[in-house]
């Protein structure tokens, strides 16, 4: 809720009376699981170091398989090499996954996943890293699984970004998916906000007030850089980023009020996308860039809109007392967004599809739910919760069913996570 936090105190009289409730339909769930088998992995070298490796490794595959919610897993002690005893296993599970591995300087795996209804391999793969990547390793084979096995790309190796105040400012982070190898990616000592990820996910653009003005800066983590992007006077704020990677909606304060313009990275030139329609904020595209969600107060409370960059129309898809941060998937079937229905209730997340502008509740009850973001799968979904009395970074299915704290690793409090793509 950093975007409007900045908004209310330009515009200190927003609040209007409540509106109408909106129309709720239910969300099916999309997962199908099934049981796959990791077998004993075999060691090419016997010392205790490599089998701490290697559990660690099955460890990690283990997480992996389970939260994507696509698999059941089943552990066994046996070695898997005769092709009958895949035969017989069919009647545990579909799936059979082996390794042998080898550590020397270098780590050297060759995994082979079975269908336990034939006798050949349906993917075999060698993978080598070093020693301190073997966690990455690891995401990069679950994710090979789910691939195969689903034909949709694995998120194990995504990560996600956010704000926190841990050092006594509020400071840029990232974290992978499962709560593990948390980093501090700046130190301003001062407010640094919203962090979004480009497209091709090598860079983070954020506001920081670290020049006195909430300026617009990028992380360029293949240069290892931090550079300034945009030091307007007023709001330079990161939104959407178009799906080629070619273009950003940023909020900017250039006018009356701070509005949505559309910036081209490799240029810079900025086109203010809408005229007279009130403050705006939090833009974010659609999959297929022909569309552009976000949040305006042009009714008088904050709501959210849809804007077709094609036709220039817009709809509004909202009536509640307060909407923030809107995200679309991936997948282009939903935006998620956080808000309140009337003004006595909570923050909490919601999920609405773009075609039909039906809405759907996944929060209740459980503090201030706010700065959802979809992952790249659109299965899963982030966001910032009070539930536990400070503000944390939980992660729920898309209904909203099985939230679950990311890490207890993360002191302070969390603010606009947003999931890599």
């Amino acid at each position: 809720m950093v975007q409007f936090f900045i908004y209310l105190f330009l515009s200190a009289n927003l609040y209007l009376s409540s509106q109408n409730t909106e129309v709720y339909i239910g969300i099916e769930k999309n997962f199908s699981e099934e049981k796959i088998i990791l077998a004993s992995f075999t060691l090419s070298s016997g010392s205790q170091t490599t089998e701490s490796l290697t559990q660690k490794l099955k460890e990690i595959i283990r997480t992996d398989l389970m939260f994507s919610r696509y698999f059941k897993v089943i552990e066994t002690e046996d070695e898997i090499k005769a092709e009958e005893t895949l035969g017989y296993l069919s009647k545990t599970a579909r799936y059979t996954l082996t390794a042998q591995i080898k550590a020397e300087e270098n780590i050297s795996i060759i995994t082979a996943l079975y269908d336990n209804n034939l006798k050949e391999p349906i993917l075999k793969k060698s993978y080598t890293s070093s020693l301190e990547s073997l966690t990455r390793m690891a995401h990069m084979i679950s994710d090979d699984i789910v691939e195969k096995i689903t034909g949709k790309k694995g998120i194990a190796h995504s990560r996600i970004t956010f704000s926190n105040d841990s050092t006594g400012y509020k400071e840029i982070y990232m974290i992978d998916y499962d709560g593990e190898n948390l980093y501090q990616m700046t130190n301003h000592k001062s407010i640094s906000i919203v962090p979004k990820w480009s497209s091709d996910g090598n860079k983070i653009f954020y506001t920081s007030y670290r020049y006195g003005n909430p300026d617009l800066f990028v992380i360029d983590m293949m240069e290892g850089k931090i550079k300034t992007f945009s030091r307007y006077q007023g709001l330079n704020i990161a939104g959407g980023f178009s799906p080629d990677g070619n273009e950003m909606a940023i909020t900017l304060s250039r006018g009356k009020d701070p509005s949505i313009y559309i910036v081209n990275l490799v240029t810079k030139e900025v086109k203010k996308l809408l005229d007279n329609f009130g403050i705006c904020a939090s833009p974010t595209y659609s999959p297929d860039g022909k569309e552009i969600a976000f949040v305006s107060d042009r009714p008088g409370n904050p709501q959210l809109y849809i804007y077709n960059l094609e036709t220039k129309n817009y709809r509004k898809i909202t009536n509640f007392y307060w909407v923030d941060s809107p995200n679309w998937s991936e997948n282009g079937k939903w935006i998620v967004f956080s808000g309140r229905e009337t003004k006595s209730e909570r923050l909490n997340i919601f999920i609405t599809d773009p075609t039909t502008s039906m809405i759907h509740r996944l929060t209740r009850n459980e503090g201030d739910n706010e700065d959802p973001s979809f992952s790249p799968d659109s299965r899963f979904i982030v966001f910032t919760s009070t539930r536990n009395k400070k503000r944390q970074i939980f992660v729920m299915d898309l209904d909203g069913s099985a939230p679950r704290l990311l890490s207890d690793k993360i002191k302070g409090n969390s603010y606009t996570p947003m999931w890599s793509r």
